[in-house]
């Protein structure tokens, strides 16, 4: 189910709202959540406006691999040493929100499993 692609993290990579950014480049930009649920929450999202994993397609696997290479590199800077956690939730059932793609690092304390 495709939501508007105009989104509030598309309103903060045009920096119409801000946002405690901690990495960008030409395909990514990554941000403290706002409402973060653990010591280290950091969003990372691509530039293009894919609504959910669901719709992404054969043509953004390089971008989806950037995604993932972002990820653990901000992780690395964030100090998560002992180890992180990245979730990608897809879909109403599984607690997405906001509908452009995004990863969570959330790490700084040991995590529960399953995560519920």
């Amino acid at each position: 189910m495709s939501q508007s692609t105009d989104t509030i993290f598309s309103k903060i990579i045009r920096r119409e709202i801000p946002a405690d950014i901690v990495y960008e480049d030409d395909l990514a930009l990554a941000f403290r959540d706002v409402n973060p649920q653990a010591p280290v929450h950091i969003l990372v999202i691509p530039k293009k406006p894919i609504p959910q994993l669901a719709e992404a397609n054969g043509d953004d696997g390089v971008l989806l691999g950037h995604l993932l290479l972002v990820a653990k590199q901000v992780a690395e800077k964030a100090g998560l040493t002992n180890g992180y956690r990245l979730v990608i939730n897809n879909g109403a059932d599984a607690g997405q929100t906001v509908y452009h793609l995004h990863l969570h690092i959330l790490g700084g304390r040991q995590l529960a499993w399953p995560p519920g």
